[in-house]
């Protein structure tokens, strides 16, 4: 859940947060790169603060608006995918840095690893502020370890100019084979893929059954012959000039397209799909944990979370932010599910070694073919 203009990119329009924070718009001292900076390993300045972060996940305007409020200079370095993060951070390449967005799974695994700080919550403000589904989240009971960043759904985008029947479930791509030839795009990832998949079939998008997993590649290999590629971020512009029809993608993404072109539609399937949250947390080793704890508390400033909502449409896990936000941004249901959606989301969450090995191997052979 990586390198792509998808979720994790969520860049404003230049000067847009500084405008709507009443700041200026000079960026020489951000210390923002979309490169691997490669933090030095040791040592801990106070008024520096490295962050590990998803490509395009912060731009410059917000960075300079946290050095105009706390004095610290954040500087950030990017990851592709959290397994990329973790193996990094293993190998002893993020010694430097104080702050990491894993996602909800992977803060699991961190936590496992015994990886992370456990937070003092003394030191953070606002954390009665977020949604009491955030406070208690199944992978973070008490949000121990991690602070919500922002989050959303997987789902079914789709062109309703040229498909005249509503797209509802995943059964459609199967059921429209021979319409959708060729025009229909997935998620280039194994765990979204395998799950809507294990969904459509009346099973758990965690399942780590060998024989629902099975049935699930078969599905998938029926289907192959139709599916122009598996991409995470080549559907947006494809979809755009009318090349695709249908494309699975994240909630986020959607709203980004949608914008250009309302004929498109996004919807969560029926069936029920996934649901993602992409945290906060300080690592064990972090140099500078003050500097942590001042950019969360940064972020959780409904001012704050409320323009990263109007600026980039996109969940805020602050419902204090989500209560100034206008009536069309809260009635957006690709940002905000109904109730009813909700209960049909499961979030991803990790699978035993040995079954992710089953995952890989049908991977492998459906990408590959």
């Amino acid at each position: 859940m990586g390198q792509r203009l998808d979720r994790r990119h969520f860049l404003l329009g230049a000067g847009a947060m500084l405008t709507s924070l009443g700041l200026s718009t000079g960026l020489s001292s951000c210390g923002w790169t979309l490169a691997n900076v490669r933090p030095p390993l040791t040592g801990g300045d106070p008024n520096q603060l490295f962050i590990y972060t998803w490509s395009g996940y912060i731009d410059e305007e917000l960075l300079i608006a946290f050095e105009q409020e706390t004095g610290i200079r954040a500087i950030v370095d990017v990851f592709d995918a959290n397994e990329t993060m973790l193996a990094r951070l293993q190998t002893g390449g993020g010694g430097a840095y104080s702050v990491i967005y894993p996602s909800d799974y992977m803060v699991q695994k961190m936590v496992e690893l015994d990886l992370l700080l456990e937070l003092d919550k003394s030191l953070i403000l606002g954390l009665e502020q977020l949604f009491p589904r955030f406070q208690d989240p199944a992978y973070d009971r008490g949000n121990r370890f991690s602070i919500p960043a922002a989050w959303g759904t997987t789902g079914l985008i789709y062109n309703s100019a040229t498909l005249k029947q509503p797209v509802e479930d995943w059964q459609y791509l199967w059921d429209n084979q021979q319409i959708l030839s060729k025009k229909i795009t997935l998620i280039n990832d194994v765990r979204e893929v395998m799950g809507a998949t294990l969904r459509k079939l009346g099973f758990s998008y965690n399942s780590t059954d060998p024989q629902q997993i099975n049935q699930a590649y078969q599905q998938l290999v029926r289907l192959k012959p139709s599916i122009a590629a598996f991409t995470s971020d080549a559907w947006s512009p494809q979809m755009l000039a009318g090349d695709l029809l249908v494309s699975m993608c994240y909630s986020s993404d959607a709203n980004q397209v949608i914008a250009e072109n309302p004929a498109l539609r996004y919807m969560v399937p029926s069936s029920g799909s996934s649901s993602y949250v992409d945290t906060i947390v300080i690592p064990k080793n972090a140099p500078n944990p003050q500097g942590a704890y001042a950019w969360i508390n940064f972020l959780l400033q409904p001012q704050i979370a409320m323009q990263v909502v109007k600026n980039l449409k996109f969940a805020t896990p602050n419902q204090a932010a989500f209560d100034q936000l206008s009536p069309e941004l809260k009635q957006d249901q690709t940002l905000f599910p109904t109730p009813a959606t909700l209960e049909k989301l499961e979030g991803i969450t990790p699978i035993p070694d040995q079954i992710g090995a089953i995952f890989d191997d049908y991977w492998t052979r459906l990408t590959s073919a």
